[in-house]
């Protein structure tokens, strides 16, 4: 009895020094994306068809659009596209099902002579919207064979969007990230998934979990040996607080300096972190509480220290950072859609997560 005890007990001390399991490299929840990469079809279904933001949804799908063209970086079809893909969830009307089909099936192959950013920002919709319509057999496996093969096709940089996402820590990469993300989970390849939930988690400051980024100026670094996509918990600089600061996008504007001026490319940066942290939440990963909740505290960042809420095609942000964190920045309605994204005024503008709640000045 006694050597049972001890053997008990030895195996017991030994499992108190293992290492704890690296949740890093969990697998991702494909069956929660299964009911929906973007947000749940059911829950879809329960959204009011009254209201500004419905109202302003229903006019983007009834508005007249180009032909796809994702070598154009500023095209607004795509998020068109999304728009008729959610209506047609919530309505059943099948004319914007049969548009949205034939948008997915036109735009395959238009990425020709564009730039990675071009492709990160305009290809993560049409994936959503084929997503949540479903498109018919013939036309899924022609889409699926071409998106199999987008993400590896150098684009006019001379880089892939995989590569991009690798290596840029600016909105070109979180851009990239966001579609190659979408397109990963459409076509339920777990291990893709993985591998960008490591290195979003890189990006939000976990250096051991991602650090081959390329950065450019380190100015608004906290710590210029070590860059991270979003300066960490407690981050200061001349007594300044840079705590959420995302410092790819404050590099554009200038050196450091103080007070902080309005630049926009840190939104622009935001609008591929976001999808990515929205699809991996879904993925079933705790992104939103990941690095000290790196996105939140950049929010938080923009607005109280710089001044600077979300504006123009930007609005649909905060509408995501108060549904997940309970919190109550200003979420102009109707907002207006981004680069790859919108319309959350309506999917998540209702009420917040049940998370303990944050009233911002």
């Amino acid at each position: 009895m006694f050597r049972v005890f001890a053997s008990l007990a030895s195996t017991m001390l030994v499992l108190l020094f293992i290492a704890p399991i690296d949740t890093r490299a969990a697998p991702p929840d494909m069956q929660m994306l299964a009911n929906g990469i973007w947000i749940d079809r059911q829950r879809l279904g329960a959204l009011p068809t009254t209201g500004v933001a419905w109202d302003a949804l229903k006019a983007a799908a009834d508005q007249p659009m180009a032909v796809p063209n994702l070598s154009n970086q500023e095209d607004p079809t795509n998020v068109l596209v999304l728009a008729r893909a959610l209506v047609y969830v919530r309505t059943g009307a099948s004319i914007y099902r049969d548009a949205v089909v034939a948008a997915c099936m036109a735009a395959i192959g238009t990425e020709d002579g564009g730039s990675s950013l071009a492709l990160g920002r305009e290809l993560m919709a049409y994936v959503l919207a084929a997503d949540l319509v479903g498109l018919p057999l013939e036309q899924d496996a022609v889409f699926r064979a071409w998106l199999g093969k987008v993400v590896e096709k150098p684009m006019s940089e001379g880089r892939t969007l995989r590569q991009t996402h690798a290596i840029r820590p600016n909105g070109w990469g979180t851009f990239a990230g966001a579609s190659r993300l979408a397109v990963a989970a459409y076509l339920g390849n777990q291990e893709e998934l993985a591998e960008i939930a490591r290195i979003f988690r890189g990006w939000l400051g976990d250096r051991t979990a991602y650090a081959d980024f390329s950065y450019g100026e380190l100015d608004w670094q906290a710590d210029p040996a070590n860059p991270v996509g979003v300066n960490p918990f407690g981050s200061a600089r001349d007594g300044h607080n840079i705590d959420g600061v995302i410092p790819e996008g404050m590099r554009r504007c200038c050196i450091f300096t103080w007070p902080p001026p309005h630049e926009n490319y840190v939104y622009s940066t935001l609008q591929g972190a976001l999808a990515q942290a929205v699809m991996l939440e879904r993925a079933g990963y705790d992104v939103f509480g990941w690095q000290d909740k790196a996105l939140l505290r950049a929010f938080e960042w923009l607005h109280t220290q710089a001044n600077y809420p979300a504006e123009g095609d930007d609005t649909w942000q905060p509408h995501l950072v108060n549904y997940y964190y309970g919190t109550a920045f200003p979420a102009p309605l109707p907002s207006r859609p981004g680069k790859n994204v919108g319309y959350t005024d309506w999917t998540h503008g209702r009420l917040p997560r049940p998370r303990n709640l944050r009233i911002l000045p």
